[in-house]
């Protein structure tokens, strides 16, 4: 009978740290399926006109059965979790302190309020709703910040998160996504018919539709001046991510029970993202340093939302309900209501 104090060479393989080229190894499948849904994303949403990030998290939701094969499923976890940080931190390139002194004290308060109030009507309907207060600034922050690139950081704040907050998180970016679409066809016409110039409909394009890509097809499809205005407000907005991200990660905190792995006070992304918008604040970065971390960021978060597609059982995510549809719906139309107000009866 063998000595059960001496390991078997099996033992002794499972238990010693990973070599780079086993993990490598480890993480090709999932991670392969990853980028070959996104790279067939971007094909068809350059061909079509449809948003990426719908596109890639409907492939993966038609691929969830790899989700079962133990083969993908490291993979599929560094995609999720490790590469969506990095595309989230590389965001902090695109802002700095300048933009907000370039666009004036009055919209500054304006875009700080409107997200704030946003969030917190998102939190009390949520909350009203049964849905509870996770899934309020979840949809919230969404709405209210960058559509699908805060709906994934804010979700990242949650550490270990369950099956049931992924699948609130990718409702909530199919929802985002198809809201954002929909309100790039009509709220320049809104815009029109509540008299807006040039100016102030790119402010109300900027400060109200959820996804880049969108405010700027809406923005420049009224004019250069609309559509340069409203991704410059755009990108205010996206600023509004490290804080809110920030104050996220401290409140769940508290929530996590003894048990489970409690998130880091401060994420790293976090971090990673301040830094970064320090440094494009303080320093001069080349365009084309800009532009390389904005399109690695871009393929990071469509990877991202690739493999969070391919974990989520699609029936699972039909069970989220009307409430929840409903809750997104009026975030939207509220963030809408107050600037739209706010352009007309204040004046920018």
């Amino acid at each position: 009978m063998p000595d059960p104090s001496i390991a078997s060479p099996k033992q002794e393989r499972d238990s010693r740290p990973l070599t780079l080229r086993e993990r490598w190894q480890a993480l090709f499948p999932g991670l392969s399926v990853t980028v070959l849904i996104a790279l067939a994303s971007a094909f068809l949403s350059e061909h079509y006109g449809a948003p990426a990030m719908l596109l890639a998290i409907l492939i993966g939701l038609a691929l969830h059965f790899l989700a079962e094969d133990p083969k993908t499923a490291a993979g599929l976890d560094f995609a999720s979790r490790t590469v969506l940080r990095v595309g989230i931190a590389l965001l902090g390139l695109r802002v700095s302190v300048a933009m907000f002194a370039e666009l004036g004290a009055a919209v500054i308060v304006m875009i700080v309020g409107a997200v704030l109030l946003t969030i917190l009507f998102g939190i009390l309907a949520s909350r009203l709703s049964g849905q509870g207060t996770q899934f309020g600034v979840l949809t919230g922050g969404a709405v209210a910040i960058c559509g699908a690139s805060a709906a994934l950081a804010i979700s990242a704040t949650l550490g270990n998160r369950s099956k049931e907050a992924d699948q609130q998180m990718v409702f909530t970016v199919i929802g985002v996504t198809m809201l954002s679409t929909l309100a790039m066809i009509f709220y320049p016409i809104l815009a029109s018919l509540a008299g807006l110039d040039d100016h102030q409909t790119g402010i109300f394009l900027g400060s109200t539709i959820h996804d880049v890509a969108q405010v700027a097809g809406a923005g420049f499809s009224v004019s250069v001046p609309a559509g340069e205005t409203a991704v410059f407000v755009k990108l205010i907005r996206v600023t509004m991510l490290a804080p809110v991200v920030l104050v996220a990660a401290l409140a769940f905190r508290r929530t996590v029970s003894g048990d489970v792995k409690r998130p880091p006070l401060l994420p790293g992304f976090v971090v990673a993202f301040l830094l970064l918008a320090a440094l494009n604040s303080l320093v001069s970065i080349p365009p084309v340093v800009g532009d390389w971390a904005g399109m690695i960021s871009r393929w990071a978060l469509l990877v991202a939302i690739a493999a969070v597609g391919v974990k989520t059982s699609l029936p699972e995510v039909f069970k989220i309900g009307g409430r929840a549809i409903g809750l997104l719906v009026a975030d939207t139309v509220f963030l809408a209501a107050i600037v739209l107000a706010v352009l007309v009866f204040v004046g920018l």
